[in-house]
C-alpha cells in the first residue's frame, strides 16, 4: 500500500530578499536596455514572483527605476573607487595624487563605453542622488572627484584658491566626453581616436590644475 504523499513546505523568500531581487533583476535589464527596460512586471518575472508582490516593495515603476538609478550609480562608483585603488604611491604625494586624479576620469570613460544602459540608467533620476558637502564622507564619482582635487592640494599641486568649485568643469568636461563616446556620435570611433580624444581631455584637465 502506497504511503500517502506529504506536502512539501512552500519557501517564502524573506521580505528583503524580493526587494534586493528586484533591484538585482532591474539592473540587468538595464545593463542591456537602459532605463526604459526598467519594467516591474519584467523584474518580476526574472525574480520569479507574481507582479502584485512588487508593489509591496515599490510603490511603482518609477520607484524602481529610482533604486536601480541608485545602484548604478553606485557600480559606476565602485569602478572608480577600484581605479584610484590600482595607483601605487603615498597619499599626498603629488605625482601619485595626479596618477589618481587621471585613473577616476579613465574609469568614468571606460565603464561609459564598457556599460552604455548602466550608464545612462544611473543619470536617469538624477534627484536621487544626494550629493554630500565636501567635509562629508562621500563615495559618489563626485566625492570621488572631490577626494582626489583635495589631494592635490594637500601635495602642493593645486591652489586652494583654485580648488573652489573645480569639480564642476572637470565633471562637466568628462562626463560630455562619456556621452559623446559611450552613447553619442563618437560610440563607433576607432580605438586610436578614443585614446587620443582622452588623453586630450586629461592634458587639458592637467593644465588647468598646475
Amino acid at each position: 500500500m502506497d504511503e500517502p504523499a506529504t506536502e512539501q513546505p512552500t519557501r517564502r523568500r524573506r521580505r528583503g530578499d524580493v526587494r534586493a531581487g528586484l533591484v538585482a533583476a532591474g539592473l540587468e535589464l538595464a545593463r542591456t536596455g537602459g532605463p526604459d527596460a526598467v519594467v516591474l512586471r519584467e523584474a518580476t518575472r526574472i525574480v520569479g514572483v507574481v507582479p502584485n508582490a512588487a508593489y509591496r516593495h515599490f510603490a511603482d515603476r518609477d520607484e524602481l527605476l529610482a533604486a536601480v538609478c541608485a545602484a548604478a550609480m553606485n557600480e559606476l562608483a565602485d569602478r572608480m573607487a577600484a581605479g584610484i585603488a590600482r595607483v601605487r604611491g603615498k597619499h599626498g604625494n603629488a605625482a601619485a595624487a595626479q596618477r589618481r586624479l587621471g585613473a577616476i576620469g579613465t574609469a568614468y570613460l571606460q565603464f561609459a563605453q564598457d556599460e552604455p544602459g548602466l550608464f545612462a540608467t544611473a543619470f536617469a533620476l538624477p534627484q536621487q542622488h544626494s550629493y554630500a558637502a565636501r567635509d562629508e564622507p562621500d563615495r559618489s564619482p563626485l566625492g570621488l572627484l572631490r577626494a582626489a582635487l583635495d589631494e592635490l592640494v594637500e601635495a602642493g599641486t593645486l591652489s586652494p584658491q583654485r580648488r573652489d568649485g573645480m569639480e564642476y568643469p572637470i565633471w562637466a568636461l568628462v562626463h560630455g566626453t562619456a556621452v559623446l563616446t559611450g552613447q553619442g556620435p563618437l560610440r563607433d570611433a576607432p580605438a586610436a581616436l578614443l585614446r587620443r580624444i582622452e588623453k586630450l581631455n586629461f592634458d587639458f584637465v592637467g593644465d588647468s590644475i598646475s
